[in-house]
């Protein structure tokens, strides 16, 4: 059996990391041909060493200025390089889990190169769907989501078409503030936001968690990914995190994946899909240990975020690439102290309500977009940090 030659985006990142020790696992199966990160030099250097990587990339261009003790293997630096090895014929599969809007054009890349792409990179799909989707029709690439509820989903959906689905539901965990009333969120900080009850994730994805903006942008995937309606997808909270998604049919029947939560179970069965490899590392699912399992609807009030996400996908255009880029911002002031919890839904709001939306016919249009959004959260940041005296 030939290996199949995957290259890491986003190596140095939870979900990077994560692929690796999956593939690690496997070597029978997979190899890794390529690790690229932002500027984390010494980070990715360890992988080179550790798992025999012959290249490596770091996006930002002057990462490697000055440095000359490196491990054996071809380095390249820039946003071409990135590029460059998403397209080179050598590799089969590309892991796109490069955080943010920033994994945009990588996707698309993949895609149009006719590759499979496991894409962790949400963000991606939700500011540019309309373009992800016609790169994947153009080129022949294949969209493999490694998230842990569109893998529940494409999962259940085996042998299945798609006009026989009646409704997809998301699970939720609730994230460490499920049973606080809106008072209480007023005090909380960001070391409160990081302490997820049953996902280990990085920073940014684990405040989208506590938020449910992260459901949101789910929402806002699974309609590209699957051709759904939005008025046929639903999110609810399951505060276990076995349940990772359920699908109902048209004949009212309804099937769920169930299973221990961790990231490298959809990791694997992105890059083996549509076979499943046997892995005695991952959990097994215990029901008498982890029952009852529970389910309550999202309350939408107290995380608004979840409501304007969904909302600005049935709006559509570049609504979503807004939503998704303040949202980055209202996170990173939350992380650092310039606004509250509770300051993050009234930065999104504002962005929407002021930026013009337009529709998604080029990744210009995303971009301009994007950076609109930015540059008008972060003045509503700074503003609110003027009136608070922060």
């Amino acid at each position: 059996m030939a290996l199949t030659r995957v290259a890491v985006l986003g190596s140095t990142g939870s979900i990077g990391r994560a692929t690796l020790s999956v593939i690690d696992r496997h070597t029978d199966r997979f190899q890794v041909v390529a690790v690229c990160a932002h500027g984390s030099v010494d980070d990715v250097a360890a992988q080179v060493v550790k798992y025999g990587v012959p290249v490596a990339v770091m996006a930002d261009p002057e990462a490697l200025n000055g440095i000359d003790d490196l491990p054996d293997a071809e380095w390249r630096s820039g946003h071409a390089a990135v590029l460059e090895v998403v397209e080179d014929v050598n590799v089969d599969v590309v892991v796109n889990a490069i955080v943010g809007s920033a994994g945009l054009e990588a996707t698309l890349a993949a895609l149009r190169a006719g590759k499979r792409l496991a894409l962790a990179n949400k963000e991606s799909l939700v500011a540019g769907g309309p373009l992800v989707m016609e790169a994947a029709r153009e080129g022949g690439g294949e969209l493999i989501p490694i998230d842990s509820e569109h893998s529940a989903i494409l999962q259940c959906l085996q042998g299945h078409d798609s006009g026989s689905v009646a409704r997809l539901v998301l699970t939720a965990s609730g994230g460490p503030f499920r049973g606080l009333e809106a008072s209480e969120l007023e005090g909380v900080g960001p070391e409160d936001a990081l302490r997820h009850p049953t996902w280990d994730m990085g920073e940014k994805i684990t405040v989208d968690s506590a938020t449910l903006a992260n459901k949101a942008l789910e929402v806002i995937e699974a309609h590209f990914l699957y051709g759904i309606d939005y008025d046929n997808i639903e999110a609810i909270v399951h505060p276990q995190s076995i349940v990772h998604s359920f699908v109902e049919f048209t004949d009212g029947s309804v099937l769920a994946q169930l299973g221990f939560p961790t990231m490298e179970l959809p990791i694997l069965y992105a890059l083996s899909h549509p076979e499943r490899v046997a892995d005695a590392s991952l959990r097994t699912f215990d029901p008498i240990r982890f029952s009852p399992l529970t389910f309550e609807e999202i309350d939408r009030e107290r995380f608004g975020l979840f409501t304007l996400g969904v909302e600005a996908g049935v709006r559509g255009g570049t609504a979503p690439a807004l939503f998704n880029a303040a949202n980055e911002i209202a996170v990173e002031a939350f992380l650092s102290r310039d606004i509250r919890f509770v300051d993050m839904p009234e930065v999104v709001a504002h962005v929407l309500a002021t930026v013009p939306k337009r529709n998604v016919e080029t990744v210009d249009d995303v971009l301009e977009a994007d950076a609109g959004a930015r540059g008008a959260a972060r003045d509503f940041v700074c503003s609110r940090r003027s009136l608070t005296g922060g």
